[in-house]
């Protein structure tokens, strides 16, 4: 799968903005939500890290020492969506599905993360208090989600590099849901008690929000 011009730079930048929180852990276990088609952002925090999942309904299936990925729907959409979805899959060969009872679901036990990362991700949800309600689960007390989710302010920018340059995946740009700015940010995370957003800044000159959302001891 190749990627839209513009799309490798913006990686990186993200991972330029979580890699010291991830580095002031000792050897944490990491789990990056949306981890894309090549797992790209685990692989680079490898060295830093004890254990590393990765999920995305596009994840191919990797084993290493340190890191396993596969691919998963972890949001409930429309019925007719998940189904369409799971048919360009394979079906129960590909990605599983969500359960029925639930808008988001991690397959993971309780408390079993120190550190969760969703860079680019959150705009994409139908469901995102669903999600960090999920996320709360899954983080061990103490730990951290890392958060990149573009801002109001980038809206008209990616639109324009995506629908008009083509250096920005058109696909991924029509996907959004929404964009955040802090106050949205805060609001959400409010919903959720065991969750504080203690760390919040814009990034790419204010079209990204970078946040650390830690989970109470």
């Amino acid at each position: 799968m190749k990627e839209a011009l513009l799309e490798s730079t913006l990686r990186k930048m993200r991972l330029a903005r979580v890699l010291p929180s991830i580095q002031a852990f000792s050897n944490p276990s990491v789990l990056d939500i949306g981890c894309g088609w090549e797992a790209r952002l685990l692989h680079e925090i490898e060295p830093y890290i004890a254990r590393g999942v990765g999920i995305d309904f596009k994840a191919p299936e990797i084993r290493t020492e340190k890191l396993h990925t596969f691919s998963y729907f972890f949001e409930a959409k429309e019925k007719g969506a998940l189904d369409s979805s799971l048919a360009k899959t394979g079906g129960g060969g590909g990605a599983k599905p969500v359960p029925d009872h639930k808008l988001c679901h991690l397959p993971f036990p309780n408390e079993s993360f120190e550190i969760i990362t969703m860079l680019a991700v959150l705009e994409h949800l139908h469901h995102p208090q669903a999600m960090l309600e999920e996320i709360a689960r899954v983080l061990k007390p103490d730990g951290i989600l890392l958060l990149t989710v573009p801002s109001h302010l980038a809206k008209p920018v990616l639109e324009f590099l995506a629908f008009r340059l083509k250096i920005v995946s058109e696909a991924e740009i029509r996907d959004h849901k929404r964009y955040y700015n802090k106050r949205d940010l805060r609001e959400l995370v409010a919903f959720v008690p065991e969750l504080t957003l203690t760390k919040h800044k814009y990034f790419q000159l204010g079209m990204n929000n970078f946040c650390i959302i830690h989970k109470r001891a």
